[in-house]
């Protein structure tokens, strides 16, 4: 069987390998208390969130801080995992938690970025993105998390390296 293109297994492999220092340095800053972070770091985060209009990374509700969790505690162990078994190639034992992990977070972003599209930022006591070309440009930001899952498992579940079944001889 035809294993899944290596440009596809090593654009996974780039995506979780980059995610781990994104998600070390950037995205658990909200949870942790503030100083822990040297102050380069928390200057990119405040630069981001200024640029970006992002308010869910300044002051994160608690429906994110939750979605921040399952990033610290649940996807930052796979990335290293995930990450070898795509830059290895033809790895199918990554096909069921590949799959787990996309629908986990392609349900995440979902709510994320209906929050971005339909939010009224106004009322808010931060500041978020007020003009289409604001919400489009964050949405921008979050929506390549929504999209190589959607292609992960696309390719998990279509692709027959990933797809076949354990063929064992039955007695």
């Amino acid at each position: 069987m035809a294993a899944a293109p290596r440009w596809r297994e090593r654009l996974f492999a780039l995506y979780f390998l980059s995610h781990i220092p994104v998600t070390l340095l950037i995205d658990l800053q909200p949870l942790l208390p503030a100083g822990i972070h040297p102050p380069a770091l928390a200057e990119l985060l405040q630069w981001y969130t200024a640029a970006f209009r992002d308010p869910l990374m300044l002051q994160p509700p608690e429906w994110f801080k939750a979605f921040i969790y399952c990033e610290a505690f649940l996807q930052l162990p796979f990335f290293p995992v995930a990450g070898y078994a795509f830059l290895k190639g033809g790895c199918k034992w990554i096909r069921t938690p590949a799959i787990i992990y996309s629908t986990h977070v392609a349900t995440t972003l979902l709510p994320i970025l209906a929050h971005i599209l339909f939010h009224d930022f106004s009322k808010s006591e931060h500041s978020g993105p007020q003009t289409q070309r604001e919400r489009l440009t964050l949405l921008s930001i979050y929506l390549p998390y929504l999209l190589v899952p959607l292609l992960i498992l696309y390719t998990m579940l279509r692709n027959p390296h990933y797809n076949q079944a354990d063929k064992r001889k039955r007695k």
